[in-house]
């Protein structure tokens, strides 16, 4: 499938750890898991904020990403994202500012409204207006990453001639995104503000509302005198890769079930239907289109699928960080996916398929020419030449070398 630009891939790393494990075990696994993506050639790897519910235990990914970018060397790292309405805005700027120097380049800001409930009713936040709220506070971020000295008063942000200090390394500035879930407040804030967009529902059966998604976005750039560009959006789903679809389904089914049921569900509230058994579960989110699972050539399938349902492109796909499967399996999925999947979206097949395809057609002509330089060699130092050379019986006096 030939693509207009090179496919970025990467993970969303919420993350997601079942209560009962050991919380800072399962943050060092997290960091292994970006140095093996680092290792891999991925590409970018996102990091969530959390502060309740006990699942998602990462409560600042702007510290966690400045520790595994000094264990990394390429991967670009962003927030997954910061919640905005619970912070002041010119805080969230300076802090990314630093990283963005810190990291040389490989800091990239994701931001949303806060997803959970549990954390607004620790901060005594109104829910009608967290959306809202990353608006205003995204506007005043995007004035400050422009250099721009800001004055700002609301019932919740006071700036006075508010400048950040420190100039950014990445010219203009970092990359910028929007979470968007369900409602049409992600991409209409990355619209009005010529952000990208980090399209999450995609977790569930893809359909024609992906498409819908990024068409908000172009119609409120537009509205607003903005731009956007499809090279910065971003779907998430989970994947796993097995060297069988069998063994894939198999691996990650169990897993997969429980973490839908015991985290939306049962922590969230999230009423979970789904009537089949366990084992099943893999196989139907697969094949309804609402995970990545099974052989490379299935992800690749799967890829091309998407970008069909996209309606026009986009920029990058990241598999949910997940751990429906041990953690050698796991690494064993990100592997098969950046050595037989990524490849075939990003330009690096093309070449070496031409590569083989015009030795081959040509081995018999070119094999003939390896003999012939080889009895020229022997000749040249009045030796006898070998009867096989490569396997390939060496032509007599009376043959026609050619």
């Amino acid at each position: 499938m030939q693509l207009p630009w090179r496919l970025k891939f990467g993970v969303f790393m919420a993350p997601f750890h079942p209560v009962g494990d050991n919380p800072g075990l399962a943050l060092e696994r997290d960091l292994r898991t970006i140095r093996w993506l680092d290792e891999l050639r991925w590409d970018e790897a996102w990091i969530g904020e959390h502060h309740s519910a006990g699942w998602e235990t990462i409560s600042s990914p702007e510290v966690f990403m400045a520790h595994a970018a000094a264990q990394t060397s390429t991967i670009k790292l962003g927030t997954g994202v910061v919640s905005l309405p619970y912070h002041n805005p010119y805080m969230v700027a300076d802090r990314m500012v630093l990283l963005d120097q810190l990291t040389r380049g490989r800091a990239m800001l994701g931001v949303g409204p806060g997803a959970l409930p549990s954390d607004a009713y620790q901060l005594k936040l109104d829910p009608t207006r967290q959306r809202p709220q990353m608006d205003e506070a995204l506007g005043v971020i995007m004035k400050l990453l422009r250099g721009e000295a800001v004055t700002h008063e609301s019932d919740w942000i006071q700036l006075r001639d508010s400048r950040i200090q420190m100039p950014p390394y990445t010219e203009p500035h970092m990359p910028v995104f929007v979470a968007s879930t369900l409602s049409p407040a992600g991409p209409t804030t990355a619209g009005k503000h010529g952000a990208g967009v980090i399209s999450l529902s995609t977790f569930m059966p893809a359909d024609a509302s992906v498409a819908k998604q990024w068409q908000l976005a172009e119609e409120t750039a537009a509205e607003h005198g903005q731009t956007v560009d499809r090279r910065n959006w971003r779907l998430m789903m989970p994947i796993y890769i097995a060297e069988t679809r069998e063994e894939a389904y198999k691996d990650v089914s169990v897993k997969a079930y429980e973490f839908q049921y015991d985290y939306f569900d049962q922590t969230l509230g999230r009423t979970f239907q789904y009537d089949g058994k366990p084992e099943d579960f893999a196989q139907v989110m697969a094949e309804t289109g609402g995970a990545i699972i099974g052989t490379p050539d299935d992800a690749i399938q799967a890829i091309e699928r998407l970008w069909d349902v996209s309606e026009g492109g986009f920029g990058g796909l990241l598999g949910l960080a997940h751990e429906w499967a041990p953690s050698w399996k796991m690494y064993r999925s990100y592997e098969l996916f950046a050595r037989y999947v990524a490849p075939h979206f990003q330009g690096q097949m093309d070449s070496i398929q031409l590569a083989q395809s015009w030795a081959a057609q040509n081995r018999d002509a070119l094999n003939a020419n390896e003999v012939s330089a080889v009895v020229a060699a022997f000749n040249t130092l009045g030796s006898a030449a070998p009867e096989m050379v490569h396997g390939q019986r060496v032509p007599g006096a009376d043959d026609d070398v050619t």
